[in-house]
């Protein structure tokens, strides 16, 4: 099995819905690793070929593998029209922007050669867990098709910059405001002394994994299945991403937060003082609390334990240097070390609060409203952080190491369905 030489990110041809622009919003969802239950009933009423049916397939009245029911569905939007190919072969630009803000997140979408972390060319800065890619791997599997891009981000300038920046000045394939509240528009790029500039440009780059972590890892385990298989190459040797130039039009990297379950504000900042300064901060409203985390983190690693109520509020900072030291694994880099995650799992949950640092003791939540309610339902503490720079998340991953796990999201995340990659 031959890997490539660099960063490669192949044209293809994307499978795109046919319906008038306007219904995008009833076909297209979030990336699956974001919709619940609910979401998933709600996505499925919106419109009967929404892609979530692909992308989350469940059981109906009749007993079927839930993978090959999506293969079926594939298969059937295909033939009936609901999808067709594109007429050729193209890099896509594509952009989500902020109608009020004017903020835009830009890059290419393209088929991406794959590369183990170990060859330096796409770096992951997280760990995996073994269920999920299972779960995309027999999906993916069955219906022999890229559902869903990862995100990758780089640092650019070049002729891929140029050619991401240049589009503006024409048509783009669609125009559309989605249920995110974002603009999201495609180009196709398909000249091909231009796709020739960018494939140069790009080729001794190094990327870094901001979103699927798992479906990279998927991509990786199918390659190496079709080819133990006795496949050879093919489309299984490359991957769906969307690649963004982190100093052009970058995503925003916002924290993840963590709740302890069971356990109370009061008596989690108790056992923290004896390795960090606690304030208490009791009565102010959470965004002056919000805005003080934010303050002591430009001096080093700083958290906020909050009650589901809001009514207890403890910052937490300033870690005793000797003791922090003492707990941080010697191996790991400065920049690793640095990171306020690893400080909070390694030196204030399994040290000081002396708690195994398992998903079942801490559990994690994309926004404060999310982590403030599962505190109010498990009787439990949530731990609010700041954001992780994204300079520091590619130190890390540069330096071939992992962040603890559900350390950043990466925002705007690419819509789910407005382009597929089919092997055929």
């Amino acid at each position: 099995m031959s890997r490539p030489a660099g960063l490669v990110l192949d044209p293809f041809r994307a499978l795109r819905f046919t319906a008038p622009v306007e219904r995008l919003p009833f076909l297209t969802s979030p990336p699956y690793d974001v919709i619940d239950d609910r979401g998933v009933a709600a996505l499925e009423a919106a419109d009967p070929t929404n892609v979530v049916r692909l992308i989350l397939p469940r059981d109906g009245e009749q007993a079927q593998d839930r993978y090959q029911r999506a293969a079926a569905t594939l298969r059937q939007w295909r033939a009936s029209g609901v999808l067709a190919l594109d007429p050729a072969p193209a890099l896509y630009v594509y952009e989500q922007a902020d109608p009020v803000t004017g903020a835009a997140q830009r890059g290419l979408v393209g088929a991406l050669a794959l590369s183990p972390a170990e060859d330096g060319i796409v770096l992951p800065h997280e760990d995996t867990m073994k269920g999920p890619v299972a779960d995309r791997l027999a999906l993916y599997t069955a219906v022999e098709a890229d559902l869903e891009p990862i995100f990758l981000v780089y640092d650019g300038g070049g002729a891929a910059s140029r050619a991401v920046a240049d589009v503006d000045a024409r048509e783009p394939l669609l125009d559309v405001l989605l249920p995110d509240g974002l603009r999201h528009r495609l180009w196709a790029l398909t000249a091909p002394e231009l796709l020739a500039e960018v494939a140069r440009d790009l080729h001794d780059r190094t990327a870094v994994i901001a979103d699927g972590h798992h479906r990279y890892a998927t991509y990786l385990r199918r390659q190496a299945e079709r080819h133990q298989a006795g496949a050879g190459a093919g489309p299984w040797d490359r991957g769906l991403t969307f690649l963004v130039d982190a100093t052009a039009f970058g995503p925003q990297v916002h924290p993840i937060h963590r709740v302890v379950p069971g356990r109370d504000a009061v008596g989690l900042a108790d056992a923290a003082a004896a390795g960090l300064a606690v304030r208490t901060l009791d009565g102010q409203p959470l965004d002056g609390a919000l805005a003080e985390l934010a303050r002591a983190g430009q001096d080093g690693a700083a958290f906020l334990l909050a009650s589901g109520d809001g009514r207890v509020l403890r910052l937490l900072s300033q870690p005793d240097a000797a003791q922090l030291e003492a707990a941080m694994p010697a191996e790991r880099s400065a920049a690793w070390r640095a990171l306020d995650v690893s400080v909070l799992h390694r030196y204030v949950v399994e040290t000081l609060w002396n708690l195994p640092d398992t998903v079942e003791t801490v559990t994690y939540e994309h926004d404060v409203a999310g982590a403030l309610s599962r505190a109010a339902a498990t009787a439990g503490t949530a731990v609010l952080l700041n954001a992780t720079p994204v300079t520091a998340v590619t130190r890390v991953a540069g330096a071939g190491e992992r962040m603890p796990r559900k350390s950043t999201l990466f925002t705007p995340k690419p819509r789910t369905g407005l382009v597929i990659r089919p092997y055929t």
